[in-house]
């Protein structure tokens, strides 16, 4: 909407700006502190959950130097490690699991599943740099960050695969300039459909009446066929790196049919990239 709409009001009164919730990238960060705090308020960008009952990383105003998109670091006796995929801790920079190896005065007396003892499992994501900040990015199951709010993959698919021209459905996210991220769908055509202007309208018609205009797909592109494991399972890590236009796939020796490779990098994410 423009810096209008912030500019007309007087701000001289702001001391301190704050952000939470989900974590905020570096862009938006820039723009809150150079327009809405007229680059003179430092932002106070907090991690926390409900169940810890208040902030565990998160920067000091006047104190903590600070990093646009990072929490920057652990509050007051608060004591956060990174795992990797194996539950082992990381030390130095690092990404992985975020978790709290240490109980504080506003913990939850507990958690549904969760009585394992050793650590706090958050279930997000983070990095850490070489300075010790904290960088959230994201949960670690598979979810859809549009603008702020947290949508399953399966919903998102489910909703696309209603559609009688869609046999096959699998959502990833995308880079977005504004939304952060955006919400690509790959599809399986059922034989005798093509991808039209008209489907394209009535597929993102579906996903908005079914769930909401959050998850209306931003790109749709049509393919032959998905890939998947051995055991048939869809490897949206590889579905993201294609939507990312992302060459570099690591370790596909579990696909079943590497031919379909060719074929989803066929056509660059940009082409078909809809705003």
């Amino acid at each position: 909407f423009g810096d209008q709409y912030v500019k007309q009001h007087n701000r001289n009164t702001l001391k301190v700006l704050g952000t939470a919730g989900e974590p905020i990238n570096p862009e938006a960060w820039l723009w809150f502190w150079d327009v809405v705090g007229d680059r003179r308020c430092p932002v106070v960008d907090n991690y926390w959950q409900t169940e810890t009952s208040g902030p565990m990383i998160s920067s000091i105003p006047g104190a903590t130097p600070m990093k646009p998109g990072s929490a920057t670091l652990p509050f007051f006796g608060v004591i956060p490690a990174i795992l990797d995929s194996e539950g082992r801790e990381l030390e130095g920079p690092a990404v992985g699991q975020l978790v709290f190896k240490k109980p504080w005065p506003g913990i939850a007396r507990t958690i549904d599943g969760k009585h394992d003892r050793g650590y706090y499992c958050t279930g997000d994501g983070v990095q850490r740099d070489a300075d010790g900040y904290y960088w959230l990015t994201g949960r670690n199951d598979d979810t859809l960050n549009v603008s702020g709010h947290l949508l399953s993959t399966v919903e998102v698919e489910t909703a696309v695969v209603e559609h009688r021209a869609i046999a096959e459905a699998a959502a990833v996210s995308a880079p977005h300039a504004i939304k952060g991220e955006c919400i690509h769908v790959f599809v399986v055509l059922i034989n005798g459909f093509k991808l039209t202007a008209e489907l394209e309208i009535d597929i993102k018609r579906r996903a908005r009446v079914k769930i909401g205009a959050l998850a209306e797909p931003d790109v749709i592109r049509a393919v032959s066929g998905l890939p998947k494991t051995k055991s048939g399972k869809i490897m949206r890590r590889i579905l993201t790196k294609v939507a990312r236009n992302e060459r570099d796939l690591g370790d596909t020796s579990t696909m079943a049919d590497q031919s379909v490779l060719q074929e989803l990098f066929a056509t660059g994410a940009s082409d078909s990239i809809k705003y």
